[in-house]
């Protein structure tokens, strides 16, 4: 039987975080399905869900290249941070995490009343430098709290105090802020797209608000709280104000502390699911319509994965063409058979035998390439038995 099935599979997974990126993890699969079905074509496409590993994963699907720039960190020093350019080289892919994240604040450090987005509005400004009128925006992990104010600070907008004065950096200070003067804004933001991945629904304000639920893990004390979301609350009757854009309570407002606010008021983004822009962005439906089996995965599949992960979306993708699909996991977590409803036929964990964690992450590639063997082995009995993949 070797080397009679000539399968057509699409490989589309998201990172096993912590051991190996999308990229790695598609290219690993690919390599031990290759060795159980040498005439396969197997079609890689590294995903992501919006967070981590979107800019690796959106730029290695498109053929695109990375950049990197020196921008203001969170509390005001400089890091080196990256940002995507997409095959095209239309299209800017940035995680704000990289500039403004919370990971780039030691602990001791972390104050989120300080903390600011300047350095992320520095990267679409070196974005449009490079001709990018479309960004995709990913806003998970922020250490700040400042609605986007210092972002649209970086792109020439100014924030004033009621003597005419520039705000200063950091959310603590919105609760001074009097004026919003957008004369000076960068003109070619009026020529772009901004699309934001967001999977949250908070809004800007009150107890489901950024500063009461993403406050404290940014370093926030319960009075520090109180203090930005009063800040925030100004922020948003300048807005409403002198904008005339409502975005207090917009599902998704509250989003990396305040950061979705000040994108739709001030650049008029649209928020969306983040592998939804993945999905569109890397082509995938046009990849998946002519596969025989669709793969994907990610590190740990569970009860949470139906909501907006990775595996979720390609499998919705797959099952509109009537693809089967398997998806691949590092480990299978309480509630994982809730993906069965959602479009996934089979979830197949990676690991071999009892081992430790760092084991397990440190030899992640190679489980996956024999996992992918196995898979492929599989293929080939069911196929010996019989057994057709139906055909879209």
């Amino acid at each position: 039987m070797e080397g009679e099935i000539g399968m057509r599979i699409v490989v589309a997974p998201d990172s096993f975080k912590g051991s190996a990126s999308a990229s790695e993890v598609a290219d690993a699969l690919a390599r031990g399905l290759s060795r159980a079905l040498p005439n396969g074509e197997f079609i890689k496409v590294p995903m992501a869900d919006g967070g981590e590993g979107t800019v690796h994963a959106l730029v290695a699907a498109t053929n695109g290249r990375l950049a990197e720039e020196e921008v203001c960190g969170p509390l005001g020093r400089k890091v080196r941070a990256f940002y995507g350019i997409t095959g095209d080289g239309t299209t800017a892919v940035i995680e704000m995490a990289a500039a403004s994240g919370l990971t780039l604040v030691r602990r001791e450090e972390r104050d989120p009343r300080r903390a600011t987005s300047f350095g992320t509005g520095e990267l679409i400004r070196a974005a449009l430098d490079q001709g990018c009128r479309r960004f995709i925006i990913g806003i998970g992990g922020s250490a700040t709290n400042d609605g986007g104010a210092g972002l649209i600070q970086a792109l020439g907008g100014r924030l004033l105090d009621k003597e005419g004065k520039e705000l200063p950096l950091g959310g603590a200070y919105l609760a001074h802020l009097e004026r919003i003067d957008l004369t000076a804004l960068d003109p070619r933001l009026k020529e772009s797209r901004f699309l934001i991945a967001c999977d949250v629904d908070n809004p800007l304000l009150g107890e489901r608000g950024a500063s009461a639920v993403y406050g404290p893990q940014k370093g926030a004390t319960p009075q520090m709280v109180k203090e930005l979301d009063r800040a925030l609350a100004r922020y948003a009757e300048v807005i409403k104000r002198d904008l005339d854009k409502d975005v207090a309570n917009v599902p998704g407002s509250g989003a990396a502390g305040g950061l979705g606010a000040g994108l739709m008021a001030f650049l008029d983004a649209t928020l969306h699911r983040g592998v939804d822009l993945v999905i569109e962005a890397v082509g995938l439906a046009d990849k998946v319509k002519s596969a025989d089996l669709v793969i994907t995965g990610e590190g740990s599949v569970d009860g949470q994965t139906v909501y907006g992960k990775t595996p979720v979306g390609v499998a919705r993708v797959a099952k509109s063409f009537n693809k089967p699909v398997v998806a691949v996991a590092g480990t299978i977590g309480a509630g994982a058979e809730a993906v069965y409803g959602h479009g996934v036929d089979v979830v197949v964990g990676i690991l071999e035998g009892p081992t430790s964690l760092d084991t397990a992450m440190a030899r992640a590639v190679y489980y996956l390439e024999t996992t992918g063997e196995r898979l492929g082995r599989l293929l080939k009995v069911g196929a010996g038995l019989g057994c057709a993949l139906p055909r879209g």
